[in-house]
């Protein structure tokens, strides 16, 4: 399945044929996180702090729990039962992620603690080798944080420089600048799947295309893409595609970096100490072979184990019917919008998902937040670490609401009304 393809159908919020009436059954969904059922100041709970992290189903916390009761270990050099099986589990959920996103190898699915370090360890290892004076590296101005800090920090070690990739009015990379931007100078290009401020989804594909045209590599930064759509790096043919598990119904302090075999078997390891080596002594040190060179120390096998039942979980599921759930949610958040006077939508791509970032006219966001936050609606507040982005857009930040699989139209309708709420104290 394409990137783009199940986010591209325009879904009516008022056809009754909608997914919500095809036969998904998201109360069925629901019941698998326990979190959903609270109150909140004295109100159903209403979570709408997906891109932020996702809650977790009873299959991943069962997972997590089991492990530690039953199976407690440290991997790979035990040599008694606990350990075989801790290690068996560990692995295991390699080859759940290698699968999840058809990797060609297992061995190329290295551990990290979520996207900010596998970004880091790419911009430090490939990035202190690779890049030189003069040389240019290409992020688009939508991006978070954690995807412009570690290039401007190797940028500064070797005298590259880091360049905004500029965006339209509406949100989207400007392709056509792109394309006008990649010389030969241009030794990476650092994208998001998707926009964590706005949801705009990035021809990455196409991006790809264009950068390998000039000999440049490409990370993808998958945080905000990863649970609302099939991502298959050989189809998008990128250098490096990296993600967090909390993103994905996973638990925090775990993430993935895939990155093409031949680049990662030329890269340095990141970090020393435990497992990374093959022998060590004071004459000099070999190193493991992958995915175990740039694994150092003991790993988060709980976080590996619970990451694997979450996708388990998710692929458990139809993705198609989720998507479209998904996409009728913000179909339906974007009608509602029109009718809520002094509402205004801060991102309107041609293909978004999972995002409705909005302003709410008088109103500073933090309050916003805070008012919805008394009448259970969790949203998140903010320039979502994304302050180029606000600083183009000429805001210091937004109302964010961010939808996920559990989700629901009353959900959406809860939202405005607590927003009618908000007005009345502003």
């Amino acid at each position: 399945m394409s990137e783009n393809a199940e986010l591209s159908a325009e879904v009516n919020p008022c056809d009754a044929n909608s997914a919500v009436t095809r036969g998904f059954d998201v109360a069925r969904v629901r019941a698998d996180f326990p979190i959903l059922a609270q109150q909140v100041n004295g109100n159903p709970l209403v979570y709408l702090d997906n891109a932020a992290t996702t809650q977790k189903p009873n299959a991943v916390i069962d997972a997590i729990s089991n492990y530690y009761r039953f199976d407690n270990s440290n991997v790979h050099r035990g040599a008694h039962a606990l350990s075989d099986r801790a290690t068996e589990k560990f692995e295991g959920a390699r080859d759940t992620l290698a699968r999840f996103i058809n990797s060609p190898r297992r061995e190329q699915i290295i551990w990290t603690r979520g996207t900010t370090e596998a970004i880091n360890l790419v911009a430090f290892s490939w990035g202190r080798v690779n890049l030189k004076s003069g040389d240019t590296i290409l992020v688009s101005s939508l991006e978070h944080h954690s995807n412009i800090v570690p290039w401007q920090m190797v940028a500064a070690e070797v005298g590259a420089k880091v360049v905004p990739i500029p965006i339209s009015t509406q949100g989207e990379i400007d392709m056509v600048a792109l394309a006008n931007m990649l010389d030969e100078s241009v030794k990476i290009v650092s994208v998001g799947h998707v926009s964590n401020a706005l949801g705009t989804v990035n021809p990455v594909a196409d991006i790809v295309r264009l950068a390998h045209g000039v000999g440049a590599k490409v990370l993808v930064d998958g945080a905000q893409a990863i649970a609302h759509f099939e991502v298959d790096v050989q189809s998008l043919d990128c250098d490096f595609y990296v993600f967090s598990g909390h993103k994905v119904f996973g638990p925090t302090g775990i993430g993935v970096l895939w990155g093409r075999e031949s680049l990662l078997n030329e890269m340095p390891p990141w970090q020393g100490g435990g497992e990374m080596i093959e022998t060590v002594s004071f004459s000099g040190t070999t190193y493991n072979v992958l995915p175990y060179k740039f694994e150092a120390g003991t790993p988060d096998i709980a976080g590996a184990i619970g990451l694997a039942a979450a996708v388990d979980y998710l692929t458990g599921l139809d993705r198609v019917a989720l998507a479209a759930h998904e996409a009728d949610l913000l179909s339906y958040a974007y009608a509602s919008a029109k009718n809520c006077a002094g509402l205004t939508r801060v991102g309107e791509a041609a293909n978004i998902a999972g995002v409705f970032s909005f302003l709410l006219n008088g109103a500073h966001p933090s309050d916003v937040g805070t008012l919805l936050d008394h009448q259970g609606v969790a949203v998140r507040t903010g320039h979502h670490c994304a302050q180029p982005l606000m600083a183009n857009l000429g805001i210091s930040g937004t109302v964010r609401a961010s939808f996920s699989i559990y989700n629901t139209r009353e959900d959406v309708d809860r939202l405005f009304a607590a927003l009618e709420k908000v007005k009345q104290f502003l």
